[in-house]
């Protein structure tokens, strides 16, 4: 049974209680208003909800801090504001510096949103983007810093997430859909970021891919996704690879765009004409 703990200081407010309730029900939860983080038979991770958001909190010792999805402050926020524009790999890996028309948004199908990052920047720079996240759970963190943000004084904030909407849905689901012939609204560009596993069982992982690979395990359809994806798109597929990964489903890209510890694989359907 997954725990989701909110203090009765949270929970006495009507507001919060409302909110967290609704969660609750959505990911059928035990809410509890304490927890004893000594205890030795907690889940591997609890659900945290407080007046900062919705977390997400691996347990025992040693134990990461709490996972959200932030774009009111931090990293994120310090890359909307600082992170380079346009020239950013991610820009120019679904085509931004392609587009003639300023007046025609790009739309980006992200088929592994996760936490929304890649997400949120392409947002920034003008793209309608459409999430895609099929862990409930993960959703449920997305969803939850979507709204903060949306609620943030930050005028310009609110206006970047209202070009995000979240799906909780399957990718495959959702592609196969899009691929039919009566299909409308299709993207222009579907965006993969699929998990990579660890390449054995002694390699360090940050803390956020230990924890979703507690939640959601490793992604191991992701090569799934690519044809799906490619039938999809209206005009490319791209897909972020770590630098010595081997490429998703041994199909070989179009062209890549090379970082120090990341690249893009670019597979064109067609040339951008918007």
């Amino acid at each position: 049974m997954l725990i989701l703990l909110c203090e009765e200081q949270c929970y006495s407010n009507p507001f919060y209680r409302q909110d967290v309730e609704e969660i609750a029900s959505r990911l059928r939860a035990e809410l509890v208003h304490d927890i004893d983080w000594r205890d030795k038979n907690l889940p591997p991770y609890i659900l945290n909800y407080s007046s900062s958001g919705l977390a997400l909190q691996m347990t025992g010792k040693k134990a990461p801090g709490p996972i959200h999805a932030n774009f009111v402050s931090g990293g994120v926020d310090h890359r909307r504001k600082f992170g380079g524009g346009k020239g950013q790999m991610i820009a120019k890996a679904v085509g931004l510096n392609n587009i003639g028309n300023p007046q025609r948004p790009l739309h980006v199908l992200d088929a592994t949103a996760g936490l929304g990052r890649d997400g949120f920047v392409l947002a920034t720079l003008g793209c309608k983007v459409t999430l895609l996240e099929r862990s409930a759970i993960v959703a449920e963190l997305l969803n939850n810093g979507l709204t903060l943000a949306a609620t943030a004084e930050d005028l310009t904030l609110q206006d970047v997430v209202t070009r995000m909407t979240l799906i909780p849905e399957d990718s495959r689901d959702y592609l196969r859909k899009l691929a039919l012939p009566e299909a409308v609204d299709k993207p222009d560009v579907v965006y993969l970021d699929p998990m990579f596993p660890a390449r054995n069982k002694s390699a360090s992982v940050k803390k956020e891919m230990a924890v979703f690979h507690s939640v959601v395990g490793a992604d191991l359809d992701s090569s799934e996704l690519l044809p799906l994806a490619l039938s999809a798109a209206e005009y490319r597929v791209a897909v972020k690879r770590p630098a010595g990964a081997p490429y998703l489903a041994d199909k070989k890209p179009t062209y890549q765009l090379l970082g120090k510890t990341s690249r893009y694989d670019i597979y064109v359907n067609k040339k951008l004409d918007i």
